[in-house]
């Protein structure tokens, strides 16, 4: 028995106008959504500052991440058994009213509860946006709306740290905020003038013990990777393992669950989709490894250059030109040709010599070098990253399109997070010890030094004597090389599943037309000519006399 309702008396007609209109909306939520990521990373000391949260500042970044992780799941699978449509237009109106809600927070923990709100809001808008695309176009021509989704990204990685900065140095912090207001609008707006996908009635069972032991194990996870990662309490601390075992209890709860559930958030069977599993393996060890790095570089590229934070931003740009350009090029060219295969491979290997390179990352690397390294790792990611969203999507039925694009999401994020926690122990604890020997040299005492390493930033930097500075440079440089070595196992992993990765024929059918829920192509716009035709023809009612 389908969980959807019936198709409607009169089909929506998907006619190439329609659909760009409805991308455009698409385009503003995921621009919401990914703009606020980072835009808040240059904003955060004054915000701390002043809502008095120093101590805690960490949990603004874990509170964004945690809730939009959580909900990614829950938003892919309610898309598939309510409809996406009421759903992505909440996702608008919960991520614009907790933007207002952190530009009037008074104290750090409201700001936080707020930020919370807005991952809840956010998560949503990158899952409803790539599982409404699948829906409206159908995967032979996808490529050419999922590269520019992409590009959002990109565009974000560098436009948020710099709005942030010239918010905080020319306006107040809360404008990081208010920015979110008429984008939310106007996204809204448009969604609820242009989106026409069906509601529908689940007819099945609701999965609620799944919702809620996937909630409990990814929170563990979460607190798992920044407990352990954090220099307040490391690997070695009880509470960094009581999450850790919390997180291995919710996880196999929750497979014994999935398993006799009537409609489980997660199919098992999803497992058994071969493309399926080695697409989302993909996502998982690519995320691992490219979070990783992107954690990192930007403050070694920020302390041996020795500007802002805003603008050591616009020292990622190569990294943006590249990922966006090549984003865009294999949506273009997998909607001409129908062949994919060819790009995750491509792009693996690129990623995996622009990281070789990087391990040659020293203080005397010129700044120009680090850019050119940076534009490869770009383009190696964006031959990847929307390339295996479509290749999921094309591999599941079109009523699992959002469970199965939310799934290879989520063991992105949970990749990335691990990556970040592992690795950065390492990048952290070297770094450490090499700058409380350089602080120790310059006579400090050992606690004296701890402080200065601790409180190290770009100002601080340039007011140290040229030869201090120096040895700065390179003790992050040297802390920094030897983690890519590290992440190149895994990537390697990923070009192993890139090669065994199967081609089959990009599907031809939009998810909506293929539900019947509406006509496409050629006869959508057959269809709109004779409406219209017929509205014009039909005489209008005589009006009555006033």
């Amino acid at each position: 028995m389908s969980r959807a309702s019936t198709a409607p008396a009169q089909p929506v007609l998907l006619t190439q106008r329609r659909i760009w209109i409805i991308f455009s909306a698409l385009v503003a939520g995921m621009l919401l959504a990914s703009l606020d990521q980072t835009i808040v990373s240059t904003a955060m000391p004054t915000i701390v500052g002043q809502l008095g949260g120093v101590e805690h500042q960490t949990w603004i970044t874990t509170a964004y991440l945690l809730a939009t992780t959580i909900v990614m799941p829950v938003y892919g699978k309610f898309g598939d058994v309510f409809g996406r449509r009421n759903l992505f237009l909440i996702a608008i109106v919960i991520f614009t009213l907790a933007s207002v809600g952190c530009a009037f927070a008074g104290d750090f923990w409201t700001f936080v509860i707020f930020r919370a709100l807005q991952g809840v809001g956010g998560g949503g808008l990158m899952i409803l946006s790539q599982a409404i695309i699948a829906d409206i176009v159908p995967a032979s021509d996808r490529g050419k709306y999922m590269g520019p989704l992409g590009g959002i990204f990109g565009i974000s990685a560098i436009a948020g740290p710099l709005l942030g900065g010239f918010f905080v140095d020319h306006l107040t912090w809360q404008w990081a905020f208010y920015i979110n207001i008429p984008i939310g609008i106007a996204a809204f707006v448009i969604t609820f003038l242009a989106l026409s996908l069906p509601s529908k009635k689940a007819t099945r069972r609701l999965d609620i013990p799944g919702v809620v032991l996937l909630s409990i194990a990814t929170a563990c996870l979460i607190f798992f990777t920044d407990f352990g990662g954090s220099t307040d309490h490391g690997w070695d601390d009880w509470r960094t393992w009581a999450f850790g075992a919390g997180l291995l209890v919710a996880a196999i709860s929750f497979v014994m669950v999935e398993r006799r559930a009537d409609d489980p958030i997660i199919p098992l069977s999803l497992f058994r989709n071969p493309i399926f599993i080695n697409s989302t393996a993909i996502g998982f060890t690519l995320g691992l490894g490219m979070f990783a790095a992107l954690a990192f570089i930007p403050t070694f590229l920020q302390m041996s250059s020795g500007t802002s934070a805003a603008a050591s931003g616009l020292l990622l740009l190569p990294m943006v030109a590249g990922l966006m350009g090549t984003s865009i090029y294999s949506g273009l060219a997998i909607s001409r040709t129908g062949k994919y295969k060819a790009y995750p491979i491509a792009g693996t290997i690129v990623v995996i010599l622009a990281m070789l390179w990087m391990t040659t990352l020293s203080e005397t690397t010129p700044i120009w070098m680090i850019c050119v390294q940076l534009f490869f790792f770009g383009a190696g990611l964006g031959l990847i990253m929307q390339v295996v969203i479509l290749v999921v999507q094309n591999s599941v039925s079109s009523d699992m399109v959002g469970t199965a694009t939310s799934t290879n999401n989520y063991f992105r994020e949970v990749g990335g997070s691990l990556g970040v926690a592992v690795f950065g122990v390492m990048f952290t604890n070297r770094l450490s010890e090499s700058l409380t020997e350089i602080f120790a040299g310059t006579g400090a005492g050992v606690d004296a030094a701890a402080e200065a390493t601790a409180t190290l930033d770009p100002a601080a930097l340039d007011a140290l004597p040229p030869a201090v500075q120096e040895q700065i440079v390179a003790a992050y440089a040297d802390s920094l090389a030897p983690v890519f070595w590290y992440l190149i196992p895994f990537l390697v992993i990923a070009l192993v599943l890139a090669i065994t990765l199967k081609q089959i024929p990009l599907s031809d059918v939009a998810g909506m037309v293929a539900r019947g829920e509406a006509v496409g192509g050629a006869d959508a716009d057959r269809l709109e000519a004779e409406r219209t035709a017929a509205a014009a023809s039909t005489p209008r009612a005589p009006q009555p006399p006033r």
